[in-house]
């Protein structure tokens, strides 16, 4: 039976529950009413780092979620990074509540891994898309279509998880990292690819399970 939390989280959910539980001791001791404040944190921080099992939707050309949250924004942009072009871009909002582990959006290699430093500003607002910490990681689709995914500190989140390496090879919900703690996850989509979006902002989404559009040949056909 596989442990239902994530072990990008290891650390802090053995140091949590060591702090907490010498708190709670000590409270019992003291204060027994008071137990329940340390007892109500281990519950938060297990919560936090949830990783619940997930079957990705059949579809190839579906692009999934690559985080649970809220759709912040959806806008074309100039993306330089990886793409070097114009591209649809799909802003995820992360609160504390979200299960953090990221996923990846499609099936294909990964073609690029990079890494800028950066503020810690509140990831909801746009500036943080500019300014704070993030992870970059290009992946190229067996058709050769590119896709990027930007994980991106938050005011909270002060830690990026991103275990991929340039030349492997991920599929669509894979685990790939986490953004500890509050953070935002970005999804650019080349705007001359055939890709038709089925969210909108404001839309709650879930890594791995919702459908954030389709990349489909035949609309490129049909175009």
């Amino acid at each position: 039976m596989r442990w239902p939390l994530a072990r990008y989280g290891t650390r802090e959910i053995v140091a949590g529950t060591v702090l907490l539980g010498a708190a709670a001791a000590l409270a019992a001791a003291t204060l027994p009413w008071l137990a329940v404040v340390p007892a109500a944190l281990w519950v938060f921080l297990l919560a936090f780092f949830r990783d619940p099992e997930r079957a990705a939707p059949e579809g190839e050309a579906k692009l999934l979620s690559p985080a649970d949250g809220v759709v912040a924004d959806l806008e074309t942009v100039r993306e330089d990074e990886f793409l070097h072009a114009d591209a649809l871009r799909i802003g995820i909002f992360m609160s504390v509540f979200n299960v953090h582990v990221n996923r990846a959006p499609v099936s294909g290699r990964v073609a690029y891994r990079g890494y800028r430093p950066g503020k810690f500003l509140n990831a909801m607002g746009a500036a943080a898309s500019d300014q704070n910490e993030c992870s970059f990681v290009g992946l190229e689709r067996p058709d050769g279509t590119r896709l990027l995914v930007r994980q991106i500190a938050g005011l909270i989140a002060r830690r990026i998880v991103c275990e991929c390496r340039v030349g492997d090879h991920l599929h669509r919900g894979q685990r790939f990292g986490m953004v500890k703690f509050g953070s935002r996850l970005e999804v650019y989509v080349p705007a001359s690819a055939p890709f038709r979006p089925a969210v909108a902002v404001g839309d709650r989404v879930k890594a791995g399970l919702t459908v954030l559009g389709e990349l489909s040949a035949d609309q490129r056909a049909n175009a």
